[in-house]
């Protein structure tokens, strides 16, 4: 997998809601951001790969359907870390507790979290 680096900061410094409305206009490009805040550029992933992603995931969803002690998230979700960074892992999963203490806005847009576990 190939991932494109490009710095803005020459440019401009984008706002989370910039870049927000920078993935939404654009939903056939997956955008993640680094901490310094690099616009970063993924590319699709191979047919060995997202096999081996849904299987994956598709064995957490199992798991989290029986425990029933948080939420799941698939490789579509973008979360804003801590770090600044905007992150979107191939599969994830946040506690119960700590989903329910997002607002209804921060769980619309890119929940401000780092998941529990990724």
């Amino acid at each position: 997998m190939t991932a494109y680096t490009i710095n803005f900061d020459p440019v401009c410094k984008m706002t989370d809601e910039q870049f927000y409305q920078l993935c939404r206009k654009n939903p056939d490009i997956k955008f993640e951001r680094n901490a310094k805040g690099e616009i970063i550029i993924m590319s699709p992933t191979g047919g060995e790969t997202g096999n081996q992603n849904i299987e994956t995931a598709g064995d957490f969803v199992i798991w989290n359907r029986q425990e029933k002690l948080g939420k799941l998230f698939d490789s579509s979700t973008c979360f804003k870390l801590p770090n600044g960074a905007n992150r979107s892992p191939d599969v994830s999963w946040i506690k119960q507790e700590r989903w329910d203490a997002l607002t209804i806005e921060e769980k619309r847009k890119f929940p401000p979290i780092a998941p529990d576990f990724v």
